[in-house]
């Protein structure tokens, strides 16, 4: 029997406090019980269609990705899944691997692959990724598992330090092994003992190798940003989950709350960077030529807006706080995705968008649609619609509209696997990549798993 996902429970004490308005009316052809404005039977049909995504994904992905002579995963795949010559591995990817690995083994236990892969992967984590000398986690190594220490590859960071947290909190679970847990635990306190601020919270993203935080941040990228502390949020939400430790508590209930309270603006959504005391970088009251110069460090990024809307709503429950201003602020937080960022003639997300200056309204800036933000934009909708379903069929439309769209632009039913970005709007993306150290699968398997579960569950 399949284990009931963890996501499920998040759904469950959440419309406990969604659902406190007057009951519906009775349930017509259109309007079911369950909530959805679909027969049961186009319902069904929707769900087996996103499982079976998920399932050839999966297939698609294990066992190619894995490099049985060196350990750990292949990073760089064609457009045709041929592996290419150049072979680097990142912290990042090879930990979602990991972690996509271990969740496809809970998801599927009778299918001992998914626990071999995630075994193996976990391997190159411990004794290739890992700086045995000074603790914590490189951020890149060569194709044979040695460190390089070049530039900027030269620090480690607190985002793919999250995701070697997150990975090995997830094989911990899937594997029972105490050593997991163990080393799951060792990298959590690295971490906060050498990223955490003690004096205006949260975590710088940049170490030196022997784990001294940078407090001015390296090579003009600010000290601390979204991305990291996002995932730094994520990742201490499924740490609790194996290790209910009282630290990793405070931490967790820290992030969540400077996330919501102070990195999203207005409610609305969030800023990419910060100064050490927390103040936003901002460059929107500047010249056109040096807003256009540091656009990097300073635009909406709406797939992140989006996803970070549902890692709230996990890490309050986790918390066993499933409070109604993170609920509402990750409501606000779609909605305002979907206002200034959402093609309403084919849907999906596009890339950014910018508010110039004296002006109230959004100026899309980047209208391509990257893959990894339509897979967070599929979950986050269809879980606004579980949330909010007195808000009538409005979510779920802009759902099952982005299902179709990902389904025409994003998957390459061919040749299996996403495209990079939709060719709605990059066509040439028919040849990119299929897997690099930026690509893996674990935005768009998470997504599928949320979601087909979702469909497939009544409250």
């Amino acid at each position: 029997m399949r284990q009931a996902p963890r996501f499920l429970f998040l759904l469950c004490v959440l419309l406990c406090i969604a659902c406190t308005a007057e009951p519906a009316s009775s349930p017509t052809d259109t309007q079911q019980a369950s909530g959805y404005p679909i027969s049961p039977e186009k319902l069904a049909g929707l769900a087996d269609a996103i499982a079976n995504q998920e399932q050839t994904l999966l297939a698609t992905w294990y066992p190619l990705v894995v490099d049985p002579v060196n350990g750990g995963y292949h990073s760089n795949f064609d457009a045709d899944w041929q592996l290419m010559q150049d072979q680097p591995k990142m912290i990042v990817t090879q930990a979602r691997h990991v972690w996509t690995a271990s969740q496809a083994f809970m998801r599927y236990p009778a299918d001992s692959l998914y626990l071999g892969v995630a075994r193996h992967g976990y391997n190159f984590l411990r004794d290739h990724m890992w700086d045995a000398q000074h603790g914590g986690f490189y951020t890149l190594v060569d194709q044979q598992g040695n460190a390089i220490l070049n530039g900027h590859n030269g620090y480690k960071r607190a985002y793919g330090n999250a995701f070697g947290i997150y990975a090995l909190s997830a094989f911990a679970k899937a594997s029972g092994d105490p050593e997991v847990l163990d080393f799951a635990k060792r990298a959590f306190q690295w971490l906060d003992q050498h990223s955490y601020d003690t004096v205006y919270g949260g975590y710088y993203q940049f170490m030196t190798r022997a784990g001294k935080a940078s407090h001015k941040g390296y090579a003009g990228t600010p000290p601390k940003d979204q991305n990291s502390s996002i995932h730094l949020l994520e990742a201490f939400t499924a740490l609790y989950d194996v290790w209910p430790d009282p630290t990793v508590r405070a931490r967790l209930e820290e992030m969540l709350v400077l996330i919501r309270d102070t990195m999203v603006l207005d409610n609305k959504y969030l800023q990419l960077f910060f100064d050490k005391e927390w103040h936003p970088v901002s460059y929107r009251d500047s010249s056109d030529a040096t807003r256009k110069a540091n656009l990097y460090f300073d635009h909406v990024s709406v797939g992140h807006d989006v996803e970070t809307a549902f890692l709230m709503q996990e890490a309050a429950h986790a918390l066993g706080i499933p409070d109604e201003s993170t609920m509402l602020v990750g409501k606000s937080m779609v909605d305002h995705a979907l206002e200034v960022g959402w093609d309403d003639a084919l849907g999906g997300f596009y890339d950014y968008v910018y508010y110039l200056k004296d002006s109230t309204k959004a100026t899309v800036l980047g209208d391509t649609k990257n893959w990894w933000a339509q897979a967070e934009g599929l979950n986050a909708l269809l879980l606004m619609h579980t949330l909010y379903p007195d808000d009538g069929a409005a979510y779920f439309d802009k759902f099952a509209q982005q299902w179709t769209f990902i389904n025409e632009y994003l998957i390459d039913h061919e040749r299996g696997g996403w495209y990079s970005g939709s060719i709605d709007k990059e066509p040439g993306r028919i040849h990119s990549q299929k897997s690099g150290i930026w690509k893996g699968n674990y935005h768009t398997v998470r997504a599928l798993m949320h979601t087909s579960d979702m469909l497939r569950t009544e409250f």
